[in-house]
């Protein structure tokens, strides 16, 4: 194995070069148009040109990415994660190509890639499974029929694919059409086949996987388990090894079902199995076969590259250890940072500013260091083609509560401005008490993102006023001679107006007026205060572990300055397609109706009615892209007898 292409981009593919280029093998990147310019296009040996932007003009293209292999010498494949790394039948074109494929071999791919026929499997082995439907009549009819027998709660999950997308909990039989439909769709949108199953669902279980191993000598492993039960939107962003739930007898039994049933399907490469834990019973979810985007937890517990060993693996060697070599030590934990804010609400836009806490970049963390795997700089660009993710810092640490301590100090040192990040609510999950005493469960986040967000929103408003003065004086700094006259000031913050009057006294020095506050002279610039102008008259700052973005309002009419306005529109918190609208005009609706639905970054997301209202106009239709701050609807007054 001489050069590897990498069918993939961004942060994975960085990772996949850094571990090929230690080991001696050149690596070629494919790119789409937005990824000309990016960090593992630069860093590869060399580079192909996909064209166009969409997933499916690119990184989905099994022809035109055996084009970019033949046409740059390369004689082997990793797919990375997502995009087609769990595709049978592009690991059978790389096969046919006469090319090294590193991953499963295209038939375990085809028995344990579909959700349902991994289940079959897992009961031929006596692996734990929840009762459920998998069927090939997908009719409604059936499903509700299948639903009625098994009860509620159900989970509708998307048969093909991963990452969450595709899964809709169902807690009573009227909700399933609904749930079908919106499952369906977005299955078929991530991952071109809308093939569903029901099961039934556990409302309290922690989500842990179990990382294997196999080689094609007929040897399969465990690496031990992650437990990675911190989730928004079925969407992991906290994981870490081992899980706080976990023994070693409990280790063991969850062990060898994740072997049995990667040999039962002729495994060879890494794979995740997946659980669901209830207690001291676990019940098979599935089987990703693929390297997973939490594998650096593994890595730094064992001292591992789980690349290089995928690599060692796809050329033939035998795997490096035995089970009983295999040494667990301390305590790794694992965020992801993405492009969205504290509502889960996705975000793009371009990194204006970037710096990171001292860090190695994809290799195992010694104890109390940290690991960050991104493909950040400043002027990335950050599109609505591809997921959020930004990248992933990993601590490991002697102890569960060092590396807690440490990851929180690691976010707070992180500074990324121009878009909003999950990087403060990330610190204040780690910190939360529950998750701190390690008893955080799959529901944590419905549970606490309420009260998460609100420690969040009162973190902001502490500072917000010498932080947004110090982010709009950084471009117009303050004279060095005194003024008498006040500078009256409107901010606006989120979603509110403050108004202040700004008076210089010099040297960087204000004094700053606000009705029903004691007068508070700043010097600025304010220190630990980082900003960046992200519009006119908008700016995005940070200081320790709290973002905020603030507004001059000052020059707009009154009348726009409240929240009164907010009400007669719905407007687009991101780019995105629309998909659905389930609403008509002239509706009453109800506050929290769905109004819109948008497809962005992968995942559907509904935009619900601010309060109980009439829909009077609808300015969009399915299928059509939409941008941050369009306005998709206007309301009216609700009229008399309308839902409240």
């Amino acid at each position: 194995m001489k050069k590897i292409l990498i069918a993939n981009r961004g942060e994975i593919a960085r990772r996949i070069i850094h571990t090929a280029h230690r080991m001696g093998i050149e690596t070629v990147a494919v790119y789409s148009d937005p990824d000309a310019n990016a960090l593992h296009v630069r860093e590869a040996t060399q580079a192909v040109a996909l064209g166009g932007a969409a997933s499916a003009d690119t990184y989905l293209r099994i022809d035109q990415l055996l084009v970019a292999a033949r046409a740059a010498g390369a004689d082997a494949v990793h797919p990375g994660y997502g995009f087609l790394s769990e595709n049978a039948d592009f690991a059978q074109a790389v096969v046919d190509a006469g090319l090294t494929w590193i991953g499963p071999p295209p038939g375990a791919i085809r028995a344990l890639g579909s959700k349902a026929g991994a289940k079959a499997l897992a009961q031929s082995q006596d692996v734990p499974c929840l009762p459920g439907y998998a069927g090939d009549d997908q009719s409604d009819e059936r499903f509700a029929a299948e639903a009625a027998r098994i009860g509620t709660p159900i989970m509708v999950k998307a048969v093909a694919g991963g990452g969450g997308r595709g899964m809709r909990l169902v807690t009573d039989l009227a909700q399933l059409p609904a749930a079908l439909a919106s499952a369906r769709s977005e299955a078929l949108a991530g991952f071109g086949c809308g093939d569903l199953l029901i099961e039934r669902a556990l409302l309290q279980p922690r989500h842990v996987e179990v990382q294997i191993f196999a080689d094609a000598h007929g040897a399969c492993i465990h690496l031990g388990e992650r437990d990675c039960s911190v989730q928004r939107r079925h969407q992991k962003i906290i994981e870490e090894s081992p899980s706080p739930a976990v023994d070693a007898a409990l280790r063991e039994r969850m062990g060898a079902c994740a072997v049995a049933l990667a040999q039962a399907a002729g495994y060879v490469g890494a794979g995740t199995v997946e659980f669901l834990l209830d207690g001291a019973e676990f019940f098979l979810m599935e089987m990703n076969t693929r390297l997973q985007v939490e594998h650096p937890v593994t890595d730094a517990l064992t001292g591992l590259d789980l690349v290089e060993w995928q690599i060692r693996v796809a050329r033939g060697e035998p795997l490096p250890l035995t089970q009983s070599q295999v040494v667990l030590q301390g305590h790794a934990i694992e965020v992801r940072l993405c492009a969205e804010d504290a509502h889960f609400r996705p975000h793009t836009g371009r990194v204006l500013q970037f710096s990171a806490p001292p860090a190695t970049a994809f290799e195992r963390a010694a104890p109390g260091a940290l690991r960050f795997d991104h493909a950040l700089e400043e002027g990335a660009e950050v599109t609505p083609h591809y997921d959020a993710m930004l990248g992933k810092l990993i601590v490991h640490a002697p102890t569960r509560a060092e590396a807690i301590a440490a990851l929180v100090r690691a976010l707070q040192g992180t500074r990324v401005l121009g878009l909003p990040t999950n990087r403060a609510f990330l610190a204040v999950c780690l910190q939360h008490p529950v998750f701190a005493s390690g008893q955080a469960l799959v529901p944590f986040l419905t549970e606490h993102a309420q009260e998460l967000q609100r420690l969040l929103s009162n973190d902001e408003l502490s500072v917000h006023i010498p932080s947004a003065l110090s982010a709009i004086f950084a471009s117009n700094p303050t004279s060095d001679l005194p003024c008498a006259m006040a500078r009256p000031l409107r901010l606006r913050h989120q979603g509110e107006v403050h108004s202040i009057a700004v008076r210089e006294l010099g040297s960087g020095r204000l004094l700053v007026e606000q009705a029903g506050a004691e007068p508070v002279t700043l010097q600025l610039p304010q220190r630990g205060v980082h900003c960046v102008a992200v519009g006119p008259r908008r700016w995005h700052w940070q200081t320790g572990g709290v973002d905020g973005w603030v507004e001059d309002a000052s020059w707009e009419p009154a009348a726009r300055s409240g929240a009164a306005a907010g009400a007669t529109e719905l407007r687009a918190p991101f780019n995105g397609k629309v998909v659905a609208l389930p609403v008509a005009v002239g509706q009453a609706l109800a506050a929290g109706d769905t109004v819109v639905v948008i497809e962005s970054m992968k995942l559907e997301h509904s935009l619900a009615s601010p309060a109980a209202i009439t829909l009077a106009e609808l300015l969009v239709a399915p299928g059509q892209q939409v941008s941050p701050g369009q306005v998709l609807a206007r309301f009216a007054p609700a009229m008399q007898g309308a839902p409240a």
